[in-house]
């Protein structure tokens, strides 16, 4: 049985995940720190959003064992849920509710009394910088307010593991570098981060560590200026190394 480092948050052993005849994980090892931010980086079907959807319980490994917070995914999923939060790579933001009120509703799912989830969701609101539209539709939103609002959503219930995927993809620079400011805020308070990414520069700027993962395996893991010193080049250069391949579809 695996044994939690007090360090680790998540650990993952011989994790396998098939779809049908589909392997889309393939018995891959890894640890993650308190306070580090670990990334993913792979392209479209390496298997890097599987990994996230079984540490955030939101489907179960097919073999292998998959610890969350000393806590094994297959036996108390609630107790995990509780502690982390998630930014999925889609939008699924309710269209016919505001601003507020697509905090305030998400807020329910963790018991958050709305005389408490209120000037949450309004520091939360000020925190991604689009307060001023606290009681706009989500269909009033532009793409990069959108992606802000889904990172506020994935606070409200103050997590100590958050879970990011594709951040950013689709928005503009500013607007980029506005979720990577408070990416960087959140990781100076402690908080474990976990994210995939098409972006090198995201990875470079963000991870202590990345796994580079193709077709469900992990290739190698370590900070991206190691791998940058040993292999020369960007991260996309050691990507293509390791795989002869580009990383970008």
């Amino acid at each position: 049985m695996l044994q939690l480092n007090p360090m680790n948050i998540v650990i993952a052993k011989g994790l396998t995940k098939n779809y049908g005849s589909l392997k889309a994980v393939d018995n891959i090892y890894f640890e993650i720190s308190k306070g580090e931010c670990f990334g993913f980086l792979g392209p479209n079907g390496a298997g890097k959003t599987t990994v996230m959807r079984i540490i955030y319980c939101f489907m179960p490994p097919t073999s292998g064992e998959v610890k969350v917070f000393d806590t094994d995914v297959n036996q108390d999923p609630s107790h995990i849920k509780a502690r982390i939060g998630v930014m999925p790579q889609d939008d699924n933001l309710d269209p016919d509710l505001t601003v507020f009120e697509n905090l305030i509703v998400y807020a329910r799912y963790f018991d958050i009394k709305k005389k408490d989830s209120e000037p949450l969701a309004r520091e939360l609101l000020e925190f991604v910088g689009i307060a001023e539209k606290t009681h706009v539709k989500i269909g009033d939103l532009s793409g990069g307010m959108k992606r802000r609002l889904v990172l506020a959503r994935s606070l409200i219930n103050n997590p100590e593991l958050l879970i990011l995927d594709e951040p950013t993809t689709g928005l503009d620079p500013h607007s980029r570098h506005t979720v990577w400011e408070k990416l960087h805020y959140l990781k100076s308070i402690n908080t474990t981060l976990i994210l995939t990414t098409h972006y090198m520069e995201e990875a470079e700027k963000l991870c202590d560590r990345v796994a580079i993962m193709d077709s469900g395996n992990i290739l190698t893991i370590d900070s991206p200026s190691s791998l940058m010193n040993i292999h020369g080049g960007n991260l996309e250069d050691v990507y293509l190394k390791l795989t002869g391949k580009a990383l970008r579809e």
